[in-house]
């Protein structure tokens, strides 16, 4: 195994591929769902992924309600103010003709004791709070304070940059529901224009359309069989959005995922467990591609899949990280896989929702997600959904390195016998 190790790390390191992949997946724009540069992406993404594992790629199809921006408007309503930067959130509802007039309620961060104390303050008005850096212990993210906003009766959500700027930010907000508010990304000079005068809200207009219909698209599955049942299964999302080139989110994590099967498939016929790649799509709309696939899967068909290991935003840090999501058993193997290959791997053992792994994990199968820049809050990949998500901001160094440590622990994962970790995480085992 040594010997193969050394052509798996002597070929990434030398691969001309792996950017190649990086640089084309970028130039096709964002891959918002839904767009030309979705559909373009995957079907070239479909291409590369029959040539590396040599065999068919299958497409499940997903019908889902389709959402487009059409235009969005944020106007402080005293007289002469100028119009306010803003980008209505994924799925957001259009406000009524004429937009929704309303006061502005700052809740700064937006923590649930901002929510507690402001409470009386919400109903009827527009919340405003901050977005915060991802990929951090203790982060509040923007799906749950639009939850917090929505469910007190706001009538709108707005969240601020973490960039100064006048850099816009970018996400989902709602599930397309009738409980719905509408929402929006702003700058942080738009939120200072609406932070509170003399103690007094500020009162606001937002405009918000959007086109809606049903459409559908696909996620990608492909193979390489080893000589047993179980699967290795390897993971990245497609889709990115659309202010940027979506690079670090999740270009990094496809071109890695890429170069790792073509790099492992001359090896995987010969081990216990085969390598399945699933590229899903509509993750930024609240994870629904590889929901679907995990949900649709035979309980016996579960129980064949040894470990997920998902791959997002890989790159903007050397230092990645590793998302247990509550399985306990897999720190000591990452750690080992880490060590084999002589770099470092920190874990953080709690479940997050906060990319596809999620929906294994909460099925019981071993999941975890790669990820750089784990409480680093001044790395790079604090541009990630701002207009800086682009290719500039990626080190080919970070993404070589990246995708050494995948292969290490693909390979590692398709070649021990037994169980990686039990079907069950650890926090819900007896």
């Amino acid at each position: 195994m040594t010997a193969a190790r050394d052509a798996v790390v002597n070929r990434i390191w030398t691969s001309g591929e792996l950017w190649n992949d990086l640089a084309e997946l970028c130039a096709f724009g964002g891959r918002f769902c839904g767009t030309e540069s979705e559909t373009r992406a995957r079907a070239w993404l479909r291409d590369r992924l029959a040539a590396a594992t040599g065999g068919p790629v299958t497409a499940p199809r997903i019908d889902y309600e389709g959402w487009q921006r059409e235009s969005c408007a944020l106007t402080r309503l005293n007289p002469g103010s100028p119009p306010l930067l803003c980008h209505s959130l994924v799925r957001s509802p259009a406000t009524p003709v004429g937009g929704l007039e309303a006061d502005v309620v700052d809740l700064g961060r937006g923590s649930l004791e901002d929510f507690e104390a402001n409470e009386r303050d919400i109903p009827g008005r527009i919340v405003l709070v901050r977005h915060e850096y991802m990929f951090a212990t203790g982060h509040i993210g923007r799906w749950i304070k639009y939850l917090w906003a929505r469910d007190r009766g706001a009538t709108g959500f707005l969240i601020t940059s973490p960039l100064p700027g006048q850099v816009l930010v970018t996400g989902s907000s709602g599930e397309g529901g009738p409980d719905d508010i509408p929402a929006a990304g702003i700058t942080q000079e738009s939120g200072a224009a609406l932070a509170r005068v003399g103690g007094k809200h500020v009162r606001a207009r937002l405009e918000v359309r959007t086109r809606r219909g049903p459409t559908h698209t696909e996620n990608l599955l492909a193979e390489i069989p080893g000589r047993g049942p179980e699967w290795v299964l390897l993971s990245a999302h497609i889709d990115g959005h659309d202010l940027a080139q979506s690079a670090m989110d999740n270009a990094s994590g496809l071109a890695v995922a890429l170069e790792v099967t073509r790099a492992l498939q001359p090896l995987v016929p010969s081990l216990p467990r085969g390598l399945r790649v699933g590229f899903f799509t509509l993750e930024e709309w609240g994870l629904i591609g590889s929901r679907t696939y995990a949900d649709g899967l035979p309980e016996a068909e579960r129980e064949r899949v040894a470990i997920n290991v998902n791959l997002d935003s890989v790159v903007g840090s050397p230092s990645l990280t590793a998302l247990t999501s509550g399985f306990a058993e897999l720190d000591p193997f990452l750690h080992a896989a880490a060590a084999g290959c002589g770099l470092a791997i920190r874990t953080f053992r709690p479940l997050m929702a906060n990319s596809d792994h999620y929906n294994f994990a909460r099925h019981g199968i071993p999941a975890f997600r790669l990820v750089a820049g784990f409480d680093e809050p001044e790395s790079r990949l604090r541009y990630l959904l701002t207009p800086g998500d682009t290719l500039d901001k990626i080190s080919r160094s970070e993404l070589k390195l990246a995708a050494l440590l995948t292969a290490e622990i693909v390979l590692r994962a398709c070649s021990v016998d037994g169980p990686i970790a039990p079907h069950k995480r650890s926090e819900e085992r007896p």
